[in-house]
């Protein structure tokens, strides 16, 4: 009986090696050779996955959008929506080792980028797609009361992007600093910068006339 191969389970095979060398040696130890060393396999069985080096480095970057997504999907929301957003957030920062390896692939595709148009255009829609996320993010903030409903949500979307994407440089440059714990209190002190004061006030008159 002919064996039954998982195509794209040996891609993320692939695509995983490709993380753990750029992890361990940055994006110029990636190599086809290095790749498929890395994996354990051939350099032929490599090639029928991924016909050249930038397929290869494309699919890796797609990955850590597809593992984002997927985690934000597996979450359960509890239906507080300000607990519920921090907790969105979080799944694209720096926060445990698994988020530090996607942070730090990332920003390895995004420095190559600059001068790869293939990889600028796969950067450009990632960047697009996280943008999304938090103009939604935004959007429930104000559909829910939470902030001032004259509240820009595109300009707020953007200014959210970019802390986080501020607090991500810091943290890998200087994770004794810019700790877990200090992204979080970053990302809830802005949160509480944009949001209502009345917010704070009318939860704590509800807590108080309840029995």
């Amino acid at each position: 009986m002919p064996k039954i191969v998982d195509h794209e389970a040996k891609r993320k095979q692939l695509g995983e090696a490709v993380w753990r060398i750029i992890r361990r040696e940055g994006l110029e130890g990636v190599s086809v050779r290095s790749v498929a060393k890395e994996a354990g396999m051939s350099l032929g069985a490599l090639r029928y996955y991924f016909s050249s080096q930038n397929d290869l480095l494309a699919f890796s970057l797609k990955m850590v959008g597809e593992r984002i997504k997927k985690r934000i999907e597996n979450l359960s929301m509890t239906g507080d929506i300000r607990k519920d957003i921090e907790t969105i957030i979080g799944e694209t920062l720096p926060l445990d080792e698994e988020r530090i390896t996607e942070a730090i692939i990332w920003l390895a595709f995004i420095g190559k980028s600059l001068a790869d148009p293939t990889l600028g255009v796969l950067a450009a829609e990632a960047q697009k797609e996280l943008y999304a996320l938090y103009k939604k993010l935004t959007d429930a903030l104000i559909r829910c009361g939470l902030v001032p409903p004259e509240t820009n949500a595109e300009l707020e979307a953007i200014r959210l992007h970019a802390l986080i994407d501020g607090l991500v440089i810091h943290a890998l440059i200087d994770p004794r600093t810019v700790t877990p714990e200090t992204i979080r209190r970053t990302i809830a002190y802005h949160l509480n910068s944009i949001m209502q004061k009345h917010t704070d006030h009318r939860a704590d008159t509800n807590g108080a006339t309840s029995p």
